[in-house]
């Protein structure tokens, strides 16, 4: 590999649909010595994985639920037949020339093929009695993941090509490949011969390696990838390439004006990460963060704004930097014989744990424990069911409400859990409880879930200094 003073930059899904604007933002420069020393990682075109796979937020099946649980082959061959679509369409909005428009249809035709040839097989051979389906349902989840983003980055490629640029299409999903190789070894075969000082990779945000990403990042394995291949390669920065710049709270949400952050730290992304905010995913963070790669996050269609740079470093002043919110269930254990009893809550972290419950936030007192969840309804209600029988005289209570946090590289001194609770009252938001660590990073105010917005424009007008705002609503830039 050649790389020196480079940078790894990635795109997500939704800013992927709208690439023919990326190639005149983004990729393209005035002076074509900056067009190279770059490495793009590209998510799958915006929906298409929620078609493989299954919504991201209504857990509408795609083509791994129908295939997990259909009793015949029509659910998830009609799904597969709805993606290859969703793929011609996604690249007939953004590729214009006719010989690339029909090298992408030959590529979707060719890898969709393989992926139904290869499903069918497996449906026969699990067939067998020797053989169970449940034992290749994560395989086959890698497999079908790593369709999409192969689509947007060879699409992207014969975008660039057109365009004059020298892009290499760099794929890591192990199409056809029978080596088994760890994440590292994936990534270094792959761009071992690439000389990014002449050549601008377009590289797969999804690799297929023997770690298996899918088991313990799920769908956040796009960010995974990026931030090794920046620690691998020693990228002199890490780019992810958002719609918006992170602000200092959702535009929409707030009754006035929000500010670009500029410069935070990973202590910040982390709790954003922990809102259901994600700057990006937290074991992605850390990679970056040991290997000493700096994050900036960017708007991809402003390309002449630094956005908002994320390192280690702490802040100048203490003082609120983010306002952002997350819906939740509130579990609570209410029992008496709880005082005084070490680990009493070892088996509801078990039930929890069991059921992939994410724990957003907790507390507890004498004899009651209280977690703030972040999951559906009718996986608390299985929670509930096996709480109730491991703790027959307690008293459970499942209430939906809503986390407002203030987040902050440094609150020390700056009164944000009194002041927070002033500006709540003068919304005339009723707070259910509020909390704040040691660590002074974060304070969070439980709410009624018809106040979050209510109660994130309060905190936002009360805690974010006036002087620091700028109007960051569609269509303006950050100041």
């Amino acid at each position: 590999m050649t790389f020196e003073n480079h940078t790894v930059e990635k795109i997500g899904g939704t800013s992927m649909s709208r690439l023919d604007e990326l190639v005149e933002n983004l990729f393209k420069r005035d002076n074509e010595d900056k067009i190279y020393n770059r490495v793009f990682v590209v998510s799958a075109f915006g929906g298409i994985t929620n078609l493989l796979l299954e919504h991201k937020k209504s857990d509408e099946p795609g083509v791994y639920a129908r295939f997990a649980n259909d009793e015949d082959d029509h659910g998830w061959l009609d799904a597969l037949s709805t993606v290859a679509q969703g793929m011609r369409d996604a690249h007939k909005a953004v590729l214009h020339n006719p010989a690339d428009l029909s090298d992408a249809d030959d590529f979707v035709r060719e890898r969709v093929e393989g992926v139904r040839n290869c499903l069918i097989d497996l449906q026969r051979l699990c067939s067998y009695g020797h053989f169970r389906l449940s034992q290749h349902m994560m395989l086959t989840r890698e497999m079908l993941s790593g369709l999409g983003e192969s689509h947007s980055a060879y699409v992207t490629t014969l975008a660039l090509r057109r365009e004059g640029i020298n892009a290499r299409f760099v794929d890591l999903s192990g199409w056809r490949d029978e080596r088994e190789m760890t994440l590292d070894e994936r990534i270094n075969d792959a761009l071992g011969d690439v000389d990014v000082a002449t050549e601008l990779p377009i590289v797969t945000g999804y690799a297929q390696c023997a770690e298996g990403l899918m088991a313990e990042y799920d769908r956040g394995y796009s960010e995974v990838t990026f931030s090794r291949i920046a620690a691998l390669t020693g990228a002199r920065e890490a780019i992810i390439h958002k719609e918006f710049h992170l602000s200092s709270a959702d535009p929409n949400l707030v009754d006035g004006d929000v500010r670009k952050l500029g410069h935070t730290n990973y202590d910040v992304a982390d709790q954003l990460s922990n809102m259901g905010m994600e700057a990006i995913h937290p074991k992605a963070a850390k990679t970056l963060r040991q290997a000493d790669v700096p994050l900036r996050v960017t708007n991809a269609f402003e390309p002449h704004d630094p956005g908002t740079l994320i390192d280690d470093q702490p802040a100048e002043t203490p003082g609120a930097e983010i306002v952002t919110g997350l819906n939740v269930h509130a579990l609570e254990v209410f029992e008496q014989d709880m005082v005084g009893v070490k680990g009493y809550d070892a088996k509801i972290l078990d039930v929890l744990t069991r059921h992939g419950i994410r724990i957003v936030s907790k507390t507890s007192n004498a004899n009651t424990i209280t977690h703030y969840v972040d999951a559906p309804l009718r996986d608390l209600r299985k929670v509930e069911a096996d709480l109730n029988k491991a703790y027959p005289s307690a008293e459970l209570t499942l209430q939906p409400l809503a986390i407002a946090a203030v987040i902050g590289r440094d609150l020390t001194g700056v009164s944000v859990l009194g002041e927070g609770l002033k500006a709540l009252a003068a919304a005339d938001v009723k707070v259910k409880a509020a909390q704040q660590t040691t660590r002074s990073v974060d304070v969070q105010f439980i709410v009624p879930r018809e106040s979050l917005a209510a109660s994130i424009s309060a905190l936002h007008g009360a805690l974010i200094p006036s002087a620091q705002v700028a109007d960051l609503k569609p269509g303006k830039k950050a100041a």
